[in-house]
């Protein structure tokens, strides 16, 4: 518990310290978030905010975490560091979908090599594939969901913050996943002094794209001994449901207007429509914070749970899920305001 403790002092304190450094730098670079019409902000706001995220996460990491774990330490951190410099050449000069895609393949195939994939199934092939896909699943709804000033950042700390916790109450051989569920809360409370409404800088995809992979490796790591596998790949899900919701939502909704849902940007992300039915931007973002801690408890009763229950439980969190897509389609299509 001391380690965990000076990582996450320390991710935090770095990355306090190198937000405001990151700012001068975007300023500098020209590395600037133009508003958009698609876009919530009205006044260009600097980038990079990501590279503070990664660089706080990493110090902390290499100054305590446990060495023992060195392969998975190191597959992981290659394979974040390749995704975050794929996220910085978007920010800077932009990127097509599929450069992205190979980028986020290439990420997950460096963390498969170093010896993080899922344990499903007997048969490895079938492993990998589950891996690759979740990783680049993640990695693209963590994405999508940087979309309102500390939304993306919030979300994610809470969903490390279950991670900790479920590292926790399921000793022994959780030490990596509490490190760098530490790591990552503390690097993103950091960032979140200066990105919570109003927004002096954003994290860009440099910190969506690495906290996305980061939240991805830290599921697969989780282990859970006294639960069987059937129950418990549930609980990953359920953690990162409010994320899931959000990508399933966009899709949806991008789908039925006939547009790519992978390249159409706009306005149609659970947040947006929060705003658009009355809420502030501020309350739209909390709302979304309540409704991820909602799911991530979820995930905590799953993992002591009987199959029957823990199956019962989750075909209810999908029906909520299906049931909120279909009602905000009908009250509140692509973002638009209220129908009456």
């Amino acid at each position: 518990m001391v380690n965990i403790a000076l990582i996450f002092i320390t991710a935090l304190t770095f990355s306090i310290v190198a937000t405001p450094i990151a700012r001068r730098a975007a300023l500098r670079s020209g590395v600037i978030a133009v508003p958009r019409t698609r876009d919530i902000h009205t006044t260009p706001i600097p980038l990079l905010g990501g590279a503070a995220i990664y660089t706080a996460f990493v110090v902390a990491l290499l100054l305590f975490g446990n060495l023992n774990y060195i392969r998975e330490l190191i597959g992981i951190l290659l394979g974040a560091t390749i995704i975050s410099l794929f996220g910085l050449a978007d920010d800077r000069w932009g990127m097509s979908a599929v450069l992205k895609l190979a980028g986020q393949i290439l990420a997950a195939t460096v963390l498969l090599l170093g010896g993080t994939q899922v344990q499903l199934f007997p048969w490895p092939v079938i492993n990998w594939i589950i891996t690759l896909g979740w990783v680049v699943v993640i990695t693209n709804a963590i994405n999508f969901l940087d979309n309102m000033d500390g939304l993306s950042g919030g979300i994610a700390t809470i969903a490390a913050a279950f991670f900790l916790l479920l590292a926790a109450m399921n000793e022994p051989r959780q030490v990596l996943v509490g490190a760098m569920a530490a790591a990552l809360i503390g690097a993103c409370l950091g960032f979140l002094r200066y990105n919570f409404n109003p927004a002096s800088i954003f994290m860009g995809d440099t910190g969506s794209l690495f906290i996305g992979f980061v939240l991805a490796a830290l599921a697969i790591k989780l282990r859970f001994l006294a639960n069987t596998p059937l129950v418990t790949w549930l609980v990953p899900v359920c953690v990162l449901g409010l994320p899931l919701f959000d990508l399933a939502l966009v899709f949806v909704s991008r789908v039925r207007r006939r547009v790519n849902p992978f390249t159409t940007a706009g306005k149609d992300h659970l947040s947006h429509r929060l705003h658009a039915l009355g809420l502030t931007k501020r309350e739209a973002v909390l709302t979304c914070y309540l409704l991820a801690g909602a799911s991530g408890l979820t995930g905590i009763y799953v993992t002591q749970a009987r199959p029957s229950e823990a199956y019962v439980v989750f075909a209810g969190l999908l029906t909520i899920a299906v049931s909120g897509i279909i009602w905000l389609e009908r009250i509140c299509p692509a973002g638009q305001p209220r129908r009456t």
